[in-house]
């Protein structure tokens, strides 16, 4: 039994919109630091995040020193968080974000307001659903997502298929598979449009040892059945289409942010990322906010997002001591290569004298990754990049920086 946090307050030094690992690090951090009022608003009953329906290892290696299950590394965070004193409010919504860090709230006791010094939003991810791929058929029931399938499994221990086909191969893909192997599922088979595994290689070994088929260069184009699932049309590579009988379909992966509050809101969003706009302190275009964790990119691991938690309550509470340079003097960041899918942040302080950019590729490149101002070359290094894997670049900032001038990423590719 976990306790109860106080009643929401009128007013806080820190509101933390999303208990996940990156917010409930950054909770942490803070109240290690000695900030007293921290409170952490999650909308799902339990705080932990993705890791409450993931019911397999391996997490909290870099957190905890070993090795746990997700649902057993969520309680762990949070249990480390309300040991230290922070207010966690479950089953609480925040509705709107207003100028100023002012939160409109809603829970089963009506609506209010809380209005925070700083907010530091860490509202994840989700994985785009069927409607969003554009796969014909009708609406069987059957078809659902990787967390969907997670939530149904381990917090309701329903089974909600025997031979299901998951689309995709990205990390989460093989945690479908995991699932799956937990609750007695058979996969039929992995689907993948590439021409490999979006994982590191060697996770395709895991359907073979387990007999699942897996075809990649292979597209879902129809899902067959009325009212339950009863196959899918693929098109293969060689232009084939073939049917696989199953009773359900996992749409995996293609993660997105859940940037919607902050669209919704008055804050600037990335059109390459899909998470708000954010500095090298994390600080949105409204600096009484701030942003961490998978809302600024899609994807990365529990423990990435713990680690970057603990960053931004950092710069946090620099932010709360007035320590933070003016929002205003910083450089734009721009990726300018059709192979870049996005470059976090996206606004370095003049302030600094090195910048770290995160990027990744949307396919498939070699060559040299470059970081220009006008003709100069600020920073280099080669890269030889598949997709959902993860690029650091450290790039100095000259102060003869012009005013106007952003900083472009361009790749020189190896042909």
């Amino acid at each position: 039994m976990t306790r109860a946090a106080s009643a929401l307050p009128d007013a806080c030094a820190a509101a933390i919109v999303g208990g996940g690992p990156a917010g409930l690090s950054a909770a942490v951090a803070l109240a290690r630091a000695g900030v007293a009022d921290v409170h952490v608003i999650e909308r799902e009953r339990e705080a932990g995040g993705i890791p409450r329906h993931c019911g397999h290892p391996p997490f909290g290696m870099r957190e905890f020193g070993r090795v746990l299950t997700g649902p057993r590394y969520a309680r762990r965070l949070a249990a480390q968080a309300r040991e230290l004193g922070v207010n966690i409010h479950t089953e609480t919504t925040v509705a709107a974000l207003a100028p100023g860090g002012l939160l409109e709230l809603s829970n089963d006791g009506g609506t209010r307001e809380l209005r925070a010094s700083r907010v530091l939003l860490a509202t994840g991810v989700r994985e785009t659903p069927r409607a969003a791929r554009l796969v014909s058929g009708g609406r069987p029931a059957g078809v659902t997502t990787t967390g969907a399938l997670q939530s149904t499994v381990y917090l309701a221990s329903m089974r909600p298929f025997d031979r299901p086909v998951i689309v995709g191969t990205e990390l989460v893909s093989f945690s479908a598979l995991l699932t799956c192997l937990h609750a007695g599922i058979a996969p039929v088979a992995m689907i993948e449009t590439a021409p490999r595994v979006v994982a590191w290689r060697f996770s395709s070994a895991l359907p073979r040892v387990l007999g699942v088929a897996l075809h990649v260069n292979t597209r879902l184009e129809r899902i067959l059945g009325q009212r339950r699932v009863e196959g899918v049309q693929l098109r293969l590579h060689d232009g084939a289409s073939r049917v696989v009988d199953c009773d359900g379909v996992v749409f995996s992966g293609r993660f997105v942010p859940e940037a919607s509050l902050a669209r919704l809101a008055h804050l600037a969003v990335d059109d390459f990322s899909g998470g708000p706009v954010v500095d090298n302190f994390g600080r949105c275009s409204d600096p009484a906010y701030h942003a961490t964790g998978n809302l600024l990119r899609a994807v990365e691991t529990a423990g990435w997002c713990w680690n970057e938690g603990r960053r931004a309550a950092g710069a946090l509470r620099a932010a709360l001591q007035g320590a933070l340079p003016d929002p205003g003097e910083s450089i734009g960041v721009v990726p300018v290569h059709p192979a870049l899918k996005y470059a976090v942040p996206q606004r370095l302080a003049r302030s600094e004298t090195r910048g770290r950019i995160q990027l990744r590729v949307n396919r498939a490149v070699r060559g040299r990754l470059r970081c220009l101002a006008g003709e100069r070359v600020l920073a280099e290094k080669r890269i030889d990049a598949l997709p959902e894997r993860r690029i650091l670049l450290d790039v100095p900032l000259p102060r003869d920086l012009r005013e106007e001038e952003s900083l472009r990423i361009d790749i020189a590719e190896a042909h």
